[in-house]
């Protein structure tokens, strides 16, 4: 296999103004479907969030698969049940951190469910050249390859060289006003501009409601840890 390491650095070509500010907070299940209700409960408690064009509202997400629970395809009457290390995330502008901290000790309704925010920290958008997308918005009438290409067109629009890009599951979400189908997204090989570029943008529409908004991701690497771990397991069972 060949293999080169990549060791992302800092470039100073664009601001970095755009920040993830991380919550705690106790909440014991949600909606699996929370994209609305979460959406209309923090533009209430935050109304400059409809205002702020590049701000975006992460979905609450807990363990993929655990005692048994596997996060179900179909989001329809489902509940996704939270525990203490589940974190709730926005970004936003970093002039607006001092509005941010309205949140703290705030009670909010999930469309009836709980959810008690407490403390934060600021993370820095992530350098790492693999960038992933759980839901992006697409038409549910068009096929991956089709999506892939409007995607790519967007993404090489905002100043992105596109070198690889996959995409994987596809989601359905409901509002009052029409359902939303997704699809995730993945690029790798980003310079650390470019990485911080695709996360301050997002791609598509729906920033407030958890779609388009991008993350890091390990990526290939990923793999490479599997499979070195697999050859370790291999070399220890041959010493046996």
């Amino acid at each position: 296999m060949y293999w080169q390491e990549d060791k992302p650095k800092k470039e100073a070509g664009i601001s970095r103004d755009i920040l993830d500010v991380v919550f705690s907070i106790r909440c014991r299940c949600l909606a699996l479907d929370h994209a609305y209700d979460l959406s209309q409960a923090l533009t209430q408690a935050l109304p400059w969030l409809h205002d702020e064009e590049l701000a975006g509202i992460h979905l609450i997400h807990g363990a993929e698969s655990g005692n048994g629970w596997v996060r179900p395809e179909d989001v329809t009457n489902e509940l996704l049940h939270l525990s203490r290390r589940t974190r709730m995330t926005l970004r936003i502008p970093e002039r607006r951190l001092p509005d941010i901290a309205e949140l703290n000790g705030k009670t909010l309704d999930i469309g009836g469910y709980t959810l008690e925010v407490r403390d934060f920290n600021v993370h820095e958008l992530s350098i790492l050249p693999t960038m992933f997308a759980r839901y992006v918005e697409s038409d549910p009438n068009i096929d991956e390859d089709d999506f892939m290409q409007e995607a790519a067109a967007e993404i090489q629009a905002m100043g992105v060289q596109v070198k690889k890009m996959m995409c994987g599951k596809t989601h359905s979400f409901r509002s009052p006003k029409r359902d939303i189908f997704t699809r995730s997204l993945m690029l790798a090989d980003l310079t650390p501009d470019e990485s911080i570029l695709l996360q301050q943008k997002g791609l598509g529409t729906g920033r407030k409601m958890g779609y388009g908004l991008f993350i890091a991701h390990r990526g290939i690497k990923a793999v490479k840890d599997m499979d070195e771990e697999l050859a370790g397991s291999q070399a220890a069972a041959a010493k046996v």
